[in-house]
């Protein structure tokens, strides 16, 4: 079966850095593969290239649902699919929750007949409802994102980014500042995601990874140092040794 995302020979330099040095990597659909690693491994730079914020160098490729992406930018790129979560929430704080689904979903509503005058909003709308449950939200649709609790305001990106339709979703340290709580909340959303949707995400907390992914790829100074399952991970003497030398 072909790999909704193929990544192969990426490479990028900052200087005399080199923070990818010739990575691989493949995402099929449905997927839910983790990105680990020591700090510095690339993990962060990795994702920046599949987004399209970084270009990869000297020949290196992404190629997303059979064609190569390598130059088109992330709002192309999110237009074909692809979209990604940073690690700090990036919602609108004096937008209600509903209204930031509805700004998300804008781009890629389809009205039920093209003539209708305001169609596209009332599409995004109809959308925004059900992202929201799904993610939790419900009683808070109608409160500004700016009062919400720094968990909350996850779930709604989350939800927006599911408003685009996509079928890769990149995940960015989405734990970054939870509770531990928050934590085992956001593995049961992240769980009920449609497998429609890929999930190709980075993250420290290794209990999230565990708990979620059903591939493993670990990453050390720019390169591929391992790839499996979880448990084939959690048992590789290389993951271990990868640690042990600096704490990811």
């Amino acid at each position: 079966m072909t790999p909704l995302l193929t990544v192969q020979d990426v490479r990028v330099r900052y200087g005399s850095l080199a923070a990818l040095a010739g990575v691989d990597l493949s995402v099929h659909d449905g997927q839910r593969h983790a990105l680990i690693g020591p700090n510095g491994a690339g993990k962060t730079t990795l994702l920046n290239v599949i987004a399209g914020a970084t270009r990869p160098q000297r020949g290196g490729t992404v190629r997303f649902d059979g064609r190569d992406v390598s130059r088109l930018g992330p709002a192309a790129r999110a237009r074909r699919g692809i979209n990604r979560i940073h690690q700090r929430p990036a919602v609108f704080s004096t937008l209600t929750a509903t209204e930031n689904v509805v700004v998300a979903a804008l781009p890629r509503a389809v009205p039920r007949r093209r003539w209708w005058p305001g169609g596209r909003r009332r599409a995004a709308q109809h959308r925004a409802g059900p992202l929201l449950e799904q993610m939790g939200l419900a009683d808070v649709a109608s409160v500004p994102a700016g009062h919400l609790a720094h968990g909350q305001r996850r779930q709604l990106e989350i939800a927006m980014a599911l408003a685009g339709r996509p079928r890769l979703l990149l995940l960015d340290e989405p734990a970054s500042g939870l509770s531990a709580t928050e934590v085992g909340r956001l593995v049961d959303l992240l769980r009920a995601l449609p497998r429609a949707v890929a999930v190709l995400l980075v993250e420290h907390r290794l209990d999230l990874v565990y708990a979620l992914a059903d591939t493993v790829t670990v990453l050390r100074d720019g390169q591929r140092l391992a790839a499996g399952t979880p448990d084939e991970i959690r048992t590789s003497p290389l993951v271990r040794q990868a640690y042990a030398d600096g704490v990811a």
